[in-house]
């Protein structure tokens, strides 16, 4: 069995886990809401479709991460 390449023991925050758990939830969360806020605007071309979920998503995405984050910081072990 050859030897692993590389091993890591993370001192403090896992930044790992937080940008997977900040994925997940961002999809499973900010979705539905970018979906439930489109149904109210004007959105003519795909172009305007893409500006606004990036304009809602944004946010959310940025939101999602720092709620993470502080989770992780004041649970890590």
């Amino acid at each position: 069995m050859p030897e692993p390449v590389e091993t890591t023991t993370p001192e403090g925050v896992d930044y790992g886990w937080v940008m997977q758990v900040t994925f997940v939830v961002t999809i499973l969360v900010g979705a539905p809401i970018v979906a439930l806020l489109s149904t109210t605007a004007d959105l003519p071309s795909w172009g305007a479709r893409a500006e606004f979920a990036i304009r809602i998503g944004a946010p959310i995405w940025f939101l999602t991460a720092l709620v993470v984050f502080t989770y992780a910081k004041r649970n890590q072990t």
